[in-house]
């Protein structure tokens, strides 16, 4: 079985894990999830490894992933956190605003939230990030705290994949109806 627990575990790593978990979706016809490419332009390319050591984003990226789980078009953006808290800060106005239009056109989005000091993966419906995000707007609380969040998203760890994030959506959609 694969273990969150790792000081190496952060970003990329938490990608590669997400990017292999949609693989296998893919393989067995479960799921089509496509990691989404920070749009750049380079600069400088090292002729000698053909590797790009200077660039620009072109544009704000929206999410990370975007798909189809059985015909039901979704998307999601994977973020760590080394506290039990939170911060909004990590989410970006236009982040939040693609998957308020996503979900408005019959999507279903979300984040995967690693919280690395309790080696835990929670799956944040969007509907819950728009109360944390209200509350803020209205003067509150910047930051939702675990203890905030519901239990039954948390994301149970599994021997076939690495971020067995399917059964959380299930929850998801099943609370939904």
């Amino acid at each position: 079985m694969a273990t969150w627990k790792s000081r190496g575990l952060r970003g990329s790593a938490l990608e590669e894990l997400i990017n292999r978990t949609n693989e296998k979706y893919r393989d067995e016809g479960l799921a089509l999830i496509q990691k989404i490419p920070t749009p750049i332009t380079p600069i400088e390319i090292d002729q000698s490894t053909r590797h790009i050591t200077l660039a620009y984003f072109d544009q704000k990226s929206t999410v990370d992933y975007i798909g189809a789980v059985q015909g039901i078009p979704v998307c999601f953006d994977a973020k760590e956190s080394a506290s039990e808290t939170f911060a909004l800060q990590n989410i970006h106005e236009h982040q939040y605003k693609f998957m308020e239009d996503f979900e408005a056109q019959g999507g279903v989005a979300f984040f995967l939230i690693y919280y690395t000091s309790i080696d835990e993966l929670y799956y944040l419906p969007f509907e819950y990030l728009k109360i944390f995000w209200q509350r803020a707007k209205e003067g509150g609380r910047k930051s939702f705290r675990h203890d905030e969040l519901n239990p039954a998203y948390i994301i149970p760890r599994d021997s076939d994949v690495f971020v067995p994030y399917l059964e959380t959506l299930k929850i998801d959609l099943a609370d939904r109806d």
